[in-house]
C-alpha cells in the first residue's frame, strides 16, 4: 500500500508539469537551458531566506512556542519575497542578454520570445518549488508505519500532492503574468502577484484542515490560469477553434506527411 501511495502521489504532484515538459520543452535545447537557470534562480533565493530564517532562530528563545512559530511565518513571508525578486532578476538578466541571444541564433527574430522565457522559467520555477515542497513526505509515503492511526489526518499524503501541483502550476502561470506585467510596466499586476504568492504560503498554516488551504489554493490557481491564457495572447476565440480543432496554425505546425 506504501509503495501505492508513493507512486500515486508523485503521479498527481509532478504528472501535469513532467508532461508539459516533455511536450513544449524537452525538444529544445534552449528551452531546457532557461528552465534549469529558472529552477537555479529559485534554488539560490531559497538558501539565502533558509540561511537567514536559520540565523534568527538561533538567536531566539526556543522555548518559547509562541515566538518559533512567529520566526516560521516570518521564513515564510522571507523565503516568497525572495522569490518573487529573484524572479524579477531573472526577468533583468533575460532581457541584458537578448542581444547576445540574438548575435547566437544568427537569424533577424529571437529565437525564443519573452512569453515563451516566462512559461519556461517559471515551470523551472515550479518544478524546484515541487521537489522541495514534497520530496520529503514521498520518501515518508514508503513506510513503515500507517498515516492515521493514532487519529492523525488520513489525507497528509494526497493533500500535500495536490498542493504541490497547484503551486507547480502557480509558478508558471505566476511567472507569464509577472513576465508581462514587466514587458508592459503594470506594476500593479507585479502587486497582485506577489500577494497572491503570499496568500497560497500563508494558507498552509491552516492545515491539517486541508479544505481551508486547498479549495481557496485552486481558486487562485484558477484565476491565475485565465489571466496567464489571456496575458499570453490566448482569447475565447482561439479557445474554441483550438478545442474543435479548427486553427489552421496549430494543424499546419502539427502536420506530418504521410
Amino acid at each position: 500500500m506504501t509503495v501505492a501511495v508513493f507512486f500515486g502521489c508523485t503521479f498527481i504532484a509532478f504528472g501535469p508539469a513532467i508532461a508539459l515538459f516533455l511536450f513544449t520543452i524537452a525538444r529544445d535545447p534552449l528551452r531546457v537551458i532557461f528552465l534549469i537557470a529558472g529552477a537555479f534562480f529559485w534554488l539560490v533565493s531559497v538558501l539565502l531566506s533558509s540561511l537567514v530564517w536559520f540565523i534568527t532562530v538561533q538567536i531566539s528563545n526556543k522555548n518559547s512556542a509562541t515566538q518559533q512559530r512567529g520566526l516560521l511565518i516570518f521564513g515564510v513571508v522571507l523565503s516568497v519575497l525572495l522569490q518573487e525578486v529573484f524572479r524579477f532578476g531573472y526577468y533583468k538578466l533575460l532581457k541584458k542578454a537578448n542581444d547576445g541571444l540574438l548575435t547566437l541564433s544568427q537569424e533577424d527574430t529571437m529565437p525564443i520570445s519573452m512569453r515563451q522565457l516566462a512559461y519556461v522559467s517559471g515551470l523551472g520555477f515550479g518544478f524546484m518549488s515541487g521537489a522541495f515542497s514534497v520530496v520529503n513526505i514521498l520518501s515518508d509515503s514508503l513506510g513503515p508505519g500507517t498515516v492515521g492511526i493514532h487519529g492523525d489526518p488520513q489525507h497528509y499524503f494526497i493533500s500535500s500532492a495536490f498542493m504541490t501541483l497547484a503551486i507547480i502550476l502557480l509558478h508558471m502561470f505566476w511567472g507569464v503574468v509577472f513576465f508581462e506585467a514587466c514587458e508592459t510596466q503594470r506594476w500593479w499586476a507585479l502587486g497582485v502577484v506577489v500577494i497572491s504568492h503570499l496568500l497560497v504560503s500563508c494558507l498552509t498554516f491552516v492545515n491539517p484542515n486541508y479544505q481551508g488551504s486547498l479549495i481557496p489554493t485552486y481558486i487562485i490557481l484558477s484565476v491565475m490560469a485565465v489571466w496567464a491564457y489571456l496575458c499570453a495572447g490566448g482569447s475565447l476565440r482561439n479557445l474554441k477553434l483550438c478545442l474543435t480543432c479548427k486553427d489552421k496554425d496549430f494543424l499546419l505546425a502539427n502536420h506530418r506527411p504521410r
